[in-house]
C-alpha cells in the first residue's frame, strides 16, 4: 500500500531543476522537508548525474539528475528528516531509504521489503517509492528564419551546377578539381560525407586560392541548413558558418555575418529545460575557454620537418579560431587576440 502525500496539491519536476525553499515531498510519500541547499555531481563526461538536496531538518537526499521528484505546494512542514537519507534511483525504478542509524543488514532486509523501519515502533512506515527517470526528450528542430534567409543571396541553378562552375573558375587547383568531381554527381544533404566535402572545397577556395565570394557561394549550400539533432552532420554545417563569418566581418558585412553566427549558437539555445540549459552551457563556456589548438600537434610536425603534416594541423587549429570568432571569442581569448591569431594561421598556411 503507497500513502498519499501530505498535500493533495503537489506539482512534479525534474530533480536537476531543484532550488532552495522547494518543499520537496520525502521518499514515504507522507512528510514534506524544505530544500536548504542543492548541489549537483557530475560523472566523468562532465553530465548531470546526482543531485544532492539538503533538507532544512539536515537531512541529505541523493536523487538521479533525471528522476521525476513531487513538490508540495501547501503542504505544512512535516517532522524533521532523519540524519541522512540516501536514494539511489539511476537506472533502476525503486528508491532505497536507508539511514545511517541502521545496521547494513537491516538496510538490506527493508529495502527488499519494499519498506524502511521508522526511528522507533510507533513510527509510520515509509515505503519505498518508485522515481522513474525521466525520458530523454528529442532534440528540437529549428531552421533560419525568412527574415535571415533574406540576407544570404540564392544560388543560381542547381547545386552541382555551382560546384562545377567553380571548378572551372580554378582549373589547376587540384584540391578544389578532386572535391567538384566527387560532389558534381549528386549532392545530398543527409550523407555527412556529402557535407564535409561542400565544407572542405569552401575553405579550399578561401584559405588557399583566397577566393572569398565563391568561398562564400559553396558554403550557402550548408548555411542554410537546420540543425537536425545529428552532431556529426552539424559539424561540417558549423565549419561552414564560422568560415562564413569571418568572410563577411572582413568584408564589413557585418549584419550577414551577424545571421551566421545566428545560425551556429541554434543548437545552444534549443534546450527548454532549465537545468540542461544551464549545465550546457556551463560545458560549452569550458571549452571555449579551453579549446584544443593542436599545439603539440605542430611543434611535433615541426621538429621532424614534416611541413605537410603541419600544414594539416594548423588547418585544424584555423577552424578552431574560426568557430571561436563566431562566438565572440572566450573569457581566455579575446576577439582582437583571434583576429591576429587568425592572420597568423592564414599566412602560415598560404606560403
Amino acid at each position: 500500500m503507497t500513502h498519499p502525500p501530505a498535500s493533495r496539491n503537489y506539482s512534479e519536476q525534474q530533480a536537476g531543476s531543484l532550488r532552495a525553499g522547494d518543499r520537496l515531498i520525502l521518499p514515504d510519500g507522507i512528510r514534506s522537508a524544505e530544500v536548504h541547499r542543492v548541489d549537483v555531481e557530475t560523472d566523468d563526461f562532465g553530465t548531470p548525474a546526482i543531485v544532492l538536496a539538503t533538507l532544512s531538518g539536515g537531512g541529505v537526499l541523493r536523487i538521479a539528475a533525471g528522476s521525476a521528484v513531487r513538490l508540495a505546494e501547501d503542504a505544512e512542514p512535516g517532522p524533521d528528516a532523519p540524519e541522512t537519507v540516501e536514494i539511489t534511483a539511476g537506472n533502476v525504478d525503486t528508491a532505497e531509504i536507508s539511514r545511517n542509524t541502521t545496521p547494513p543488514e537491516h538496510a538490506s532486509s527493508a529495502a527488499s521489503d519494499g519498506v524502511a523501519s521508522g526511528d522507533s515502533p510507533g513510527a509510520p512506515a515509509a515505503h519505498a517509492v518508485v522515481v522513474p527517470p525521466q525520458p530523454a526528450a528529442p532534440p528540437a528542430v529549428s531552421g533560419p528564419s525568412e527574415a535571415d534567409l533574406a540576407l544570404i543571396p540564392t544560388p543560381d541553378g542547381t547545386p552541382e551546377s555551382l560546384v562545377e562552375a567553380v571548378a572551372k573558375a580554378h582549373p589547376g587547383a587540384v584540391g578544389v578539381l578532386l572535391l567538384s568531381e566527387r560532389l558534381a554527381k549528386g549532392i545530398n544533404t543527409k550523407s555527412g560525407s556529402c557535407l564535409k566535402d561542400l565544407s572542405d572545397l569552401a575553405h579550399e577556395l578561401f584559405v588557399i586560392l583566397k577566393d572569398a565570394e565563391r568561398a562564400l557561394a559553396v558554403a550557402d549550400l550548408l548555411n542554410v541548413l537546420p540543425f537536425d539533432g545529428n552532431p556529426g552532420r552539424w559539424a561540417s554545417v558549423e565549419a561552414s558558418l564560422a568560415l562564413s563569418s569571418y568572410i563577411c566581418r572582413q568584408l564589413g558585412q557585418d549584419e550577414r555575418a551577424a545571421v551566421y553566427e545566428k545560425f551556429l549558437r541554434a543548437p545552444e539555445v534549443m534546450e527548454t529545460d532549465p537545468f540542461k540549459a544551464r549545465m550546457n552551457a556551463k560545458v560549452r563556456q569550458r571549452s571555449l575557454n579551453e579549446p584544443n589548438l593542436y599545439d603539440k600537434e605542430i611543434f611535433r610536425s615541426i621538429d621532424s620537418a614534416n611541413p605537410e603534416a603541419e600544414r594539416e594541423w594548423r588547418l585544424l587549429r584555423l577552424e578552431a579560431l574560426l568557430f571561436l570568432r563566431a562566438h565572440g571569442g572566450s573569457e581566455t581569448i579575446g576577439a582582437a587576440e583571434l583576429e591576429r591569431r587568425i592572420g597568423n594561421e592564414l599566412d602560415s598556411v598560404r606560403a
